[in-house]
């Protein structure tokens, strides 16, 4: 392997990894020595510090990580402060709605009422801070229990549960023809 090369996969494993790499670890991949291998990270690392861009490395004892240079936290902390933006879809909305109507409720309950799966459904919304795992269920399995989160009542604008509005049969209707509607849309894929 040629010097550009090696460096360029010093860059590609402290870029993926996120975290401080050993350089003895980093020598095995390119099959270099330490010394040859802290070389090429030095000058990996000069060249990020001639140039304008965003990123360094930073030396820990006898790791390297890539990180940001300190005059881009300004910049960073713009972005992090930034609300996430999330999408709820109607499947999300019905899920999200049984959770936080019957919690502590586990998935399997969930697909009872929808009649359809909620894997992908639960995931997103944990993902979204929405709900979280509350615990299990006394019953053989273990079942998680999912309920909804501090998050969700900011997101909707509710001190409590207690002021979530009254669902009227008429709406648990609509949401089990909805769920059909969509089993047999996933059927036909």
């Amino acid at each position: 392997m040629d010097r550009q090369k090696e460096k360029a996969v010093l860059e590609a494993i402290l870029f993926t990894m996120g975290e401080s790499v050993e350089v003895e670890r980093l020598a095995a991949v390119i099959e270099e020595d330490q010394q040859t291998t802290r070389a090429l990270l030095e000058e990996l690392k000069a060249e990020y510090e001639g140039k304008e861009c965003g990123i360094t490395l930073m030396e820990l004892e006898d790791s390297f990580q890539m990180c940001t240079k300190a005059e881009m936290y300004e910049y960073l902390i713009k972005i992090a402060k930034t609300p996430r933006k999330y999408v709820l879809t109607d499947t999300l909305l019905e899920t999200l709605s049984i959770i936080a109507y019957k919690q502590p409720i586990t998935r399997a309950e969930i697909e009872k009422i929808r009649g359809v799966s909620c894997d992908h459904a639960v995931n997103r919304l944990v993902e979204f801070g929405l709900i979280v795992e509350v615990g299990r269920m006394d019953a053989p399995g273990r079942p998680l229990l999912f309920g909804t989160t501090e998050e969700f009542l900011r997101s909707f604008g509710v001190k409590s549960l207690e002021e979530l509005p009254e669902l009227s049969a008429v709406q648990m209707e609509e949401f089990k023809q909805q769920a059909e509607q969509e089993a047999s849309v996933q059927l036909d894929i």
